[in-house]
């Protein structure tokens, strides 16, 4: 378990489980303020990247008639809810849970 605190006096595992609260807003807002713990960086820049791209997916696919709307408003909601759930819990749990591509990213931008 993380015993360290943020930036925010918040214990690391609060603050890396509130970077995921509202996707990619929440994620910029602690990457703004966050500097002194790296995991909650690494999840802050995790949430960016990963709800970034969600975002841009859905808005790409609104742009499509009927099936890119079938996709944004039947196919998308549930999967992201769930990684939006899952990542929380593993965030709160302390775990360093690193996505396949936006994980890589992020550790990339934590590490350097």
């Amino acid at each position: 378990m993380i015993t360290e605190k943020s930036s925010l006096g918040l214990d690391a595992n609060v603050a890396a489980a509130l970077t995921y609260g509202i996707g990619w807003v929440t994620g910029i807002a602690f990457l703004l303020v966050e500097r002194e713990s790296q995991f909650v960086r690494f999840h802050a820049f995790q949430s960016t990247i990963a709800f970034g791209a969600l975002c841009i997916i859905w808005m790409v696919s609104l742009s499509v008639p009927l099936l890119g709307w079938l996709i944004a408003f039947v196919v998308l909601p549930l999967p992201s809810l769930i990684l939006w759930l899952f990542m929380m819990y593993k965030a709160y749990q302390g775990e360093r849970f690193k996505l396949p591509i936006a994980g890589d990213m992020a550790e990339q931008q934590t590490s350097a």
